[in-house]
């Protein structure tokens, strides 16, 4: 597949240091970005996710604990 990109000169002078610098073309470049930022997305989102995770389970956790004192307060 071909893409089409267009960047203002300020990204265009960055990835060209990059690529000159890594000794890669332009596209490779881009591609390994690509990669890199797909990755981060997924691990940040299946991080927020086990957070809510986590909050749930603690608020359980406390309201089993209010519960069980209000049931044995009764006996």
């Amino acid at each position: 597949m071909t893409a089409t990109v267009r960047f203002d000169d300020i990204h265009e002078s960055k990835l060209l240091k990059i690529a000159q610098l890594l000794h890669q073309k332009k596209s490779d470049v881009l591609r390994d970005a690509l990669d890199y930022y797909a990755e981060y997305v997924l691990d940040e989102k299946k991080r927020r996710i086990l957070k809510a995770v986590e909050k749930v389970k603690d608020a359980d956790r406390e309201e089993s604990y209010k519960l069980e004192g209000t049931l044995n307060d009764g006996l």
